[in-house]
């Protein structure tokens, strides 16, 4: 059997995050529908899929508490040749692709921890706890509903839309956005507050 193509991936991702990579403008397909298709298919585009939509926040996730960049890159591909291989194990009734991919992070980053022989490591810690599968601030990005939402930040002004797909779409923090768009940092945070703002109302979310 072929192993996980995590050359091509990682190659894909470093584009995107140097601006080259897919465009938002069409709805992702899910998460949980790519592991499935890597799973029930070997399907390699969705496993690069994955890879990208999964990298920057496992690394993120990683490097909180003491592990270092160069060691979060390693156990990054170690889980996804885990998701390559137990993707066919993968169950969408008893937990989404982020919270299974995030418990093998997890996992690993404390078999790593063990093997260093550091003392005292609790599991429950919060430097091991996944963040939240979608932020506070765009929890109205649930999955049945991305074309409405697509089509909504379509309809957002352009300095607005733009900034948006940035943050949420390409996860890139506001400080590379704004050093990106040569923004002051405070015009970054105040356009992204305001495009939710109109994205609420017109979602119709009142809260």
């Amino acid at each position: 059997m072929a192993g996980p193509p995590i050359s091509s991936a990682a190659s894909a991702a470093g584009e995107d995050r140097a601006g080259t990579g897919r465009s938002a403008e069409s709805a992702p397909e899910s998460a949980d529908a790519l592991l499935l298709r890597v799973g029930r298919e070997r399907d390699r585009r969705a496993f690069v899929a994955l890879f990208h939509l999964f990298a920057p926040r496992l690394k993120a996730f990683l490097c909180r508490g003491s592990l270092d960049a160069g060691l979060a890159e390693e156990i990054i591909q170690e889980v996804m040749v885990v998701v390559w291989r137990k993707a066919g194990s993968f169950d969408p009734a008893r937990a989404s692709a982020a919270t299974w991919i995030y418990t093998i992070a997890r996992n690993r980053r404390i078999d790593r921890l063990r093997q260093e022989r550091r003392p005292e490591i609790d599991p429950d810690d919060p430097a091991l706890v996944p963040e939240p599968e979608d932020a506070a601030d765009f929890a109205l990005m649930r999955e049945d509903d991305r074309t409405r939402l697509h089509q909504a930040i379509d309809q957002l002004p352009p300095d607005q839309s733009d900034l948006l797909r940035m943050a949420y779409f390409e996860d890139k923090p506001h400080s590379a956005i704004a050093a990106e768009r040569q923004l002051p940092l405070g015009t970054v945070k105040s356009r992204l507050r305001l495009a939710l703002v109109r994205l609420r109302t017109l979602l119709g979310d009142e809260a």
